[in-house]
């Protein structure tokens, strides 16, 4: 059978940080080949698959030998033989080789690297493009982005607490448009850093280097960002990702470089001012992963407000998705494959999420590669929005790079999903303010 498996081979390559990772070449009995290479992120869950790193001193403890290692001899005999063109029986098979949560003993690199490898041979041989082999003859839309414009958290050194300030263009009529939206507002924060004498450089994704005083001052900058850039009439909207699981412990959330801790309750009151005050549509992981009363009691409050998202609340596991639709918490999943281990898990995690109604948001890490097969996955699998990182630095332009191709393109349906693609009812006269705003654009 041409589409067999005939071969499993594992690389050392590097990432966005310097670091190696994992890079898997699969070769079909047809000559046809796939590859994968593996993200890999530097705010993780606690219930994540793991990157399967050496220790010791090379390479800063960061090397990848051992997980090569398992991709020759525990892969390789494993998959040789399969049909690629099954994807869901050859992740089958690589979940029976390491079927803990964590993915330990092969290493979810390994794992999520030899994924997709199978899904990109599989695409190869139907002659399509991977967007179009996994939508499968449906329609699509194109994804809203979310691009950070600060980074901050465990993405720069921890210069602000909250991780990623980020912005929504939903006032966009196209991918393009939304870029373009970006661009300017990602400029012009670069501008307002330095005038302010604080602009240094860029954060692990991309967003500009943070030199605050305070983590709403961030927001301050960020919404005059906004409304220098002509977009304060609700085109764009902010994003935050506190991944408050970081800010966490024995029972408080701590805001370090201001010196200020916070119980549960309390918490909940400054991030909900924050909403109040500043035109914010989406957070990001807003208490720890273990604080589900927390979690519900955000959702509660701002769930039909905002787009509430759970990242390592969720770390892309359809059992725990399952168990936050029923806890009433959150209402919107973050989709990062390598937290998993396989493509097919990932994409059950997306369709439960989808099934309750909520919004499905396809996501890099922090450290990425070239490799461009999440903009695929947001686009074939029509997950309404992707998040990629900043407007800087080639790992992620690659990304937003390849939805303008298939935008482009002419197979891919010119919709865009805008604010449709968020699990939460429009603000009252937004969808006019933001008319309003294009024809003024227009008139530019």
């Amino acid at each position: 059978m041409k589409t067999s498996i005939r071969a499993v081979n594992g690389f050392r390559v590097w990432d966005s940080r310097g670091r190696p990772t994992v890079e898997v070449e699969l070769v079909l009995e047809s000559g046809i080949t796939g590859r994968g290479i593996a993200p890999s992120g530097a705010s993780c869950g606690s219930n994540e698959a793991v990157d399967l790193r050496d220790g010791g001193a090379s390479y800063g403890g960061y090397g990848v030998a051992r997980a090569l290692e398992n991709v020759a001899h525990l892969i390789s005999p494993a998959l040789v033989g399969l049909d690629a063109m099954c994807q869901a029986s050859v992740d089958a098979r690589l979940i029976e080789l390491d079927a803990s949560s964590t993915r330990d003993k092969v290493g979810g690199n390994a794992l999520i690297a030899t994924s997709m490898a199978v899904l990109h041979a599989a695409a190869e041989t139907t002659g399509k493009p991977l967007w179009s082999h996994l939508a499968e003859g449906r329609a699509i839309s194109m994804p809203l982005p979310e691009v950070q414009i600060f980074g901050g958290g465990a993405h720069a050194g921890r210069r602000v607490d909250v991780q990623d300030f980020l912005v929504m263009p939903v006032g966009a009529s196209t991918f393009d448009e939304a870029l373009c939206i970006c661009a300017d507002i990602y400029r012009i924060a670069g501008e307002c850093m330095e005038a302010r004498g604080g602009r240094m450089g860029v954060a692990d994704e991309g967003g500009w280097w943070p030199n605050f005083s305070s983590n709403e001052e961030a927001l301050q900058v960020l919404t005059g960002a906004i409304e220098r850039a002509g977009y304060g009439n609700g085109e764009a909207m902010i994003s935050l990702d506190i991944a408050a699981s970081g800010l966490y412990k024995d029972g408080y959330y701590r805001l370090a470089m201001e010196d200020r801790q916070f119980d549960s309750d309390a918490w909940l009151d400054l991030v909900c001012s924050w909403v109040a005050k500043y035109p914010i549509l989406s957070i990001e992981d807003p208490v720890a992963e273990d604080d589900v009363l927390g979690m519900r009691k955000f959702t509660d409050v701002l769930g039909d407000k905002i787009q509430i998202i759970g990242d390592d609340y969720l770390v892309t596991n359809v059992d725990r998705v399952s168990q936050a639709i029923t806890d009433g918490c959150c209402n919107a999943v973050l989709i990062k494959p390598n937290q998993v281990g396989t493509i097919t898990e990932a994409k059950a995690t997306l369709d439960r999420a989808r099934d309750a109604g909520w919004g499905t948001v396809i996501s890099a890490r922090s450290g990425e590669s070239e490799d461009v097969t999440i903009t695929h996955l947001a686009i074939g699998w029509n997950a309404g929005q992707l998040k990629v990182g900043s407007f800087s630095r080639s790992e992620r332009m690659a990304k937003w790079n390849e939805a303008l191709r298939i935008e482009r393109g002419g197979a891919a349906t010119k919709a865009f999903s805008g604010l449709g693609a968020l699990p939460i009812k429009v603000r009252a006269g937004q969808e006019d303010a933001q008319a309003s705003g294009r024809r003024s654009r227009v008139a530019r």
